[in-house]
């Protein structure tokens, strides 16, 4: 670069550079590749004070982003679990397009705090199976299943025993989503077309008791799907709060069919929530209107009693309606049009009475016309006080300490494949991380319609040869029937 380039251009009514700011202007070039800062050139129009020797430095921005948090924990082969947890992790906040332009990039940084893909066998080393007395626990298997896009990245752990408790888990560094979003996913294939069976999972603190854990262990959050019968196709969202489990008041359906779904739950600490099936949300809201964690903030006053004249009537009969003269007529009459048969006989059979009809000038009971209650004072309200036992809390959603995850469940027929578990404050990684599943999908369609098709022709081709063989043995049978002797009238000379 020249001295002009630094040299602060002369302009009318402005004095020129002087040798000793030309000096200046190299000695602050040489600073500037020292320090990483430089001296902006002088702007057009623009002149520094007369004898003024020293500009301003304005230090650069940093070129390249800040590095991600790690992972505490993902679980894989060494190689997979350097590349997971070098993973960007990262939210680029952009103001403005003048800004990306000019390079200010401001990042916010998340963590991974547990993340499994079971891309080897290295599971079996890091999760504990339950040995609770009393109880008969399936095995787990690595596959990809029937059908898949890529084997080896589609490959989770399968239930491989009908008709069994599964109970299964792994601990991790414990963490708290403490005034951060808690975000957890996993993926779940039902490739066996569950009929009854769960694929939710249970995420516990760090005093479960792995080799113990059964169905009344304490757990902090159960999330997922559970099928049983046409009746139970929904997602759980069951959270603990002072040490009783809770229940969501709404209904959130699952997916029921063969292929990967992702189920993401996200918990915000503003105490708002969000389940995502396949990056879709499917359902929101508040943490307190959705679950029965606190007492009703108001209740009705106990204090408080209907007005023993209090008239809720809209209408009333109309006291000077009178019921007509000749309203009252049987309901049923004598059949003017029947007559007594010939061979009727009073004797024997007894007094012949004509069959009875519908009376056609019956109008049933009477009743006076209504007319506007004049003391009608519309439906009494209970009035409602503030809930003396109700005390606000700011943190429902907050877990001091998640430490463990676990597949703790029945199913009556195995095949479920679970997978891609996720335990995140990021919820735009966890989307990003979902964001394979269209893939998966449509690969898994793939696969199972080319096997369905060859089935098809398999079981044509079957049929055939089943049709093929019963003609042959009808014919064997034809040919093996004897026809009817025929005499020889040689042998019957007597005739």
């Amino acid at each position: 670069m020249s001295d002009s380039k630094e040299a602060v251009t002369e302009k009318k009514g402005r004095g020129s550079p002087s040798n000793s700011d030309k000096k200046d202007t190299n000695e602050r070039k040489r600073n500037a590749e020292a320090d990483k800062n430089y001296s902006p050139p002088a702007k057009k129009g623009r002149g520094r004070p007369k004898g003024s020797t020293k500009k301003s430095k304005i230090k650069k921005p940093d070129p390249m982003p800040k590095a991600p948090r790690k992972a505490k924990n993902v679980s894989s082969s060494e190689s997979d679990e350097k590349n997971l947890i070098n993973k960007t992790c990262s939210k680029m906040k952009l103001s403005s397009g003048l800004i990306v332009i000019l390079g200010f990039i401001a990042l916010a940084n998340c963590e991974v705090f547990f993340e499994e893909k079971f891309l080897d066998d290295s599971w079996e080393k890091n999760w504990v199976y339950s040995k609770h007395e009393g109880k008969e626990f399936g095995q787990f298997v690595r596959t990809a299943g029937k059908f898949f896009n890529d084997e080896e990245q589609d490959k989770g752990l399968q239930t491989s025993q009908d008709a069994r408790f599964y109970a299964l888990s792994t601990k991790f560094t414990p963490f708290s989503n403490k005034d951060k979003p808690l975000v957890i996913q996993f993926s779940v294939k039902h490739e066996q077309n569950i009929d009854c069976g769960g694929g939710y999972l249970k995420v516990f603190d760090c005093s479960l008791e792995q080799t113990d854990m059964h169905g009344e262990s304490p757990y902090l959050i159960m999330f997922g799907p559970d099928i049983c019968g046409p009746g139970t196709k929904k997602v759980h969202v069951i959270f603990s709060y002072k040490g009783k489990n809770h229940l969501i008041n709404k209904e959130i359906r699952c997916k029921d069919d063969v292929f990967t779904h992702f189920y993401t739950l996200i918990v915000q600490p503003d105490n708002t929530y969000e389940v995502l099936i396949d990056n879709e949300k499917v359902e929101s809201g508040s943490l307190e209107d959705d679950w029965d964690f606190l007492p009703p903030k108001k209740i009705k006053d106990p204090e408080a009693k209907k007005p023993e004249d209090w008239d809720e009537r809209a209408t009333i009969p109309d006291p000077d309606d009178k019921k007509p003269e000749d309203w009252d007529k049987p309901e049923h009459i004598p059949d003017p049009d029947a007559t007594k048969p010939d061979d009727w006989d009073d004797e024997m059979d007894g007094e012949w009475e004509p069959p009875q009809i519908d009376n056609p000038d019956f109008k049933g009971e009477w009743k006076p016309k209504q007319i506007d209650n004049p003391a009608y004072k519309g439906i009494w309200k209970h009035p409602e006080i503030d809930n003396p036992e109700y005390t606000a809390d700011e943190n429902i959603y907050l877990r001091e300490e998640v430490c463990t995850v676990g597949l703790d469940l029945w199913q009556v027929k195995s095949g479920t494949i679970f997978d891609n578990i996720l335990f995140t404050d990021d919820p735009e990684y966890a989307k990003t991380a979902a964001g394979t599943f269209k893939a998966t999908q449509e690969g898994e369609k793939k696969v199972k319609d080319e096997q369905d098709e060859e089935e098809r022709k398999k079981a044509e081709a079957e049929a055939k040869t089943e049709e093929k063989d019963e003609d042959n043995e009808d014919l064997d049978d034809e040919e093996d029937t004897p026809g009817e002797a025929t005499e020889d009238v040689g042998d019957h000379d007597e005739l």
